[in-house]
C-alpha cells in the first residue's frame, strides 16, 4: 500500500482523476470552496494486486472511492473459509455502511488480484460532522452526498435482487420511501440520512446471509486464494 498526497498532483490531473467520481465532480462544479475543503481531508491510496483494502470488523471513519482497477468483496471469518460475493469497479463508493451505521467495516474487500494495480481515493468522513451541522460542510454538499449515497445503496440492492430472486427479502428495499417534499431543504436532508441507514442496515443483512452460506457467493474463490493470487 502506498498513501500519496493530493499535494503531489497538480490541480487539473486531480480534477481529472475525479471526473469519475459523480460526487466531487458535482461539488466542484457547484462550489470551488466546499470541493477545497474535501481535498484537504482527502488522499489517494495505491493497493497491490491481493492486498487487503479493508479488513471486516475493523473501526474506520473513511470513505473510499475506487479510481482504479477492481476491488472483490469477502464474506466470512477467519475461522472459516472467506468468499467472494460482489465486486467494486471504478466511480463506486465502498465504506459507506460503516460510516452510516457502526463505524466497523461489514466486510473485508480486497484488491483484484487480476488488476495490475488499484486506485483509491479517500476522503476523512469526520470532516462532514453531525447531520445538521454545516459549520464546514453545506446543506447543499451534504444533499448531493446523500443523493449519491442513497442511489448508489439502492442500486447495490437491486443488484442483489435480480441476482438472488428468490430471497424472501429481495425486494425489502423498494419498501424504503422516496422523499417527496420539497428539494433542496433540511428535511430532504433528513429524510435521505433516514433512507441511507435503513438501506445499509438491508446491505449488511445481506452480508449475514451471505456468511452463513445460505446464499451461494457469486464465485468459487475463497479468501486464502485470492491473497496467494496476487503473491
Amino acid at each position: 500500500m502506498e498513501v500519496h498526497s493530493l499535494h503531489r498532483y497538480g490541480q487539473a490531473s486531480l480534477d481529472t482523476l475525479l471526473s469519475s467520481i459523480p460526487f466531487y465532480k458535482a461539488v466542484r462544479q457547484q462550489d470551488q470552496w466546499q470541493y477545497d475543503l474535501l481535498m484537504s481531508y482527502s488522499r489517494i491510496i495505491e493497493y497491490r494486486p491481493g492486498e487487503i483494502v479493508l479488513e471486516q470488523s475493523q473501526p474506520d471513519q473513511w470513505l473510499y472511492f475506487l479510481m482504479r482497477g477492481q476491488l472483490a468483496v469477502v464474506v466470512g471469518d477467519e475461522s472459516q473459509s472467506r468468499k467472494v460475493v460482489n465486486y467494486i469497479t471504478p466511480g463506486e463508493v465502498f465504506g459507506d455502511l460503516a460510516v452510516l451505521i457502526d463505524h466497523r467495516r461489514t466486510a473485508t474487500v480486497v484488491a483484484d488480484p487480476h488488476c495490475k494495480s488499484v486506485r483509491v481515493f479517500a476522503t476523512d468522513f469526520c470532516v462532514f460532522g453531525e447531520l445538521r451541522d454545516f459549520t464546514q460542510i453545506t446543506l447543499a454538499t451534504k444533499l448531493e452526498y446523500y443523493r449519491n449515497m442513497v442511489h448508489n445503496l439502492r442500486w447495490k440492492l437491486e443488484v442483489y435482487r435480480m441476482t438472488y430472486p428468490d430471497q424472501s427479502f429481495a425486494s425489502n428495499h423498494r419498501k424504503v420511501k422516496l422523499y417527496m417534499g420539497t428539494k433542496g431543504s433540511l428535511d430532504e436532508l433528513v429524510s435521505l440520512d433516514e433512507q441511507a441507514r435503513a438501506l445499509a442496515r438491508m446491505l449488511v443483512y445481506w452480508n449475514l446471509e451471505f456468511e452463513r452460506l445460505s446464499i451461494a457467493p457469486r464465485e468459487h474463490f475463497d479468501y486464502q486464494s485470492m491473497i496467494a493470487l496476487g503473491d
